[in-house]
């Protein structure tokens, strides 16, 4: 099994991309994130990987991968479409420099996901608008 993991452009946070996910997921389904280079790696990919989100500077989420498979942006230029579970998992976070594109993850080298209902310790038990902040001062 391998992942991929891929810097979140434009939201702050994970309740705003999974606004924006919610309204594609409506609009345009099935919910599917589009990028320009088709993995190669496709096999190993659609055996239980996922897409690891980076928002804010931090691997924060992740979403299985159900499909991946050849489309076409409106310009009429080939891409590959990423078909994604809708369900955004979180994971321990984990601060990542920003990367152009998407990257191989191997499994062994994913963050461990956050056990539903387990309780938040440290600066993840603070609000998500102050750790940005304090990310934002180095002080995270």
């Amino acid at each position: 099994m391998l992942h991929l993991i891929k810097l979140s452009v434009g939201p702050k946070d994970v309740g705003q991309l999974q606004a924006i996910q919610a309204r594609r997921a409506v609009a345009d389904p099935p919910l599917r994130h589009q990028t320009r280079s088709f993995p190669r790696r496709a096999a190993e990919i659609l055996a239980g990987g996922s897409i690891y989100w980076v928002v804010a500077g931090f691997v924060q989420v992740r979403q299985r991968i159900l499909d991946i498979r050849e489309e076409a942006w409106n310009d009429g230029t080939s891409c590959a479409g990423l078909v994604l579970d809708p369900a955004l998992v979180p994971v321990a976070a984990r601060q990542m420099k920003p990367f152009q594109g998407w990257r191989y993850l191997a499994a062994e080298a994913a963050p461990p996901d956050v056990a539903e209902g387990a309780e938040a310790r440290g600066a993840e038990a603070l609000p998500e608008a102050l750790r940005r902040e304090l990310r934002n001062l180095g002080l995270l």
